[in-house]
């Protein structure tokens, strides 16, 4: 097992980012994807967004410090911008866009 995510890291990434890697996967894609333009599947959304996506399929064990990094940076980011119990919240579509691309859904029931 990758010693630098702890149970506690794995666990609460798994609870914010509450949206599959299929789901994210084509979340990225439909983000990216523009009239005059088609990005290719492999570049589509963002960088954070590729980042834990990449997350999402490996296994535990082969996770790197630098995901382990990145884990920390979208479980802080996500609930700067929830409430702790991530309880199904609309609001601004920009800003609920902007979480999806960190694979979290704000409509999406916890555990869902």
């Amino acid at each position: 097992m990758a010693e630098h995510v702890d149970d506690a890291l794995w666990n609460e990434f798994h609870r914010v980012v509450n949206m599959t890697s299929r789901e994210l996967e084509d979340w990225l894609r439909t983000d990216s994807a523009d009239v005059d333009a088609e990005v290719e599947p492999d570049h589509a959304g963002t960088p954070n967004g590729r980042e834990v996506l990449a997350i999402l399929r490996k296994r535990r064990a082969d996770l790197t410090t630098e995901d382990a990094d990145c884990m920390r940076r979208v479980v802080d980011r996500v609930l700067s911008q929830r409430r702790e119990d991530l309880e199904p919240t609309a609001g601004q579509a920009a800003w609920r866009h902007k979480l999806m691309r960190l694979g979290h859904d704000p409509l999406k029931p916890v555990g869902a």
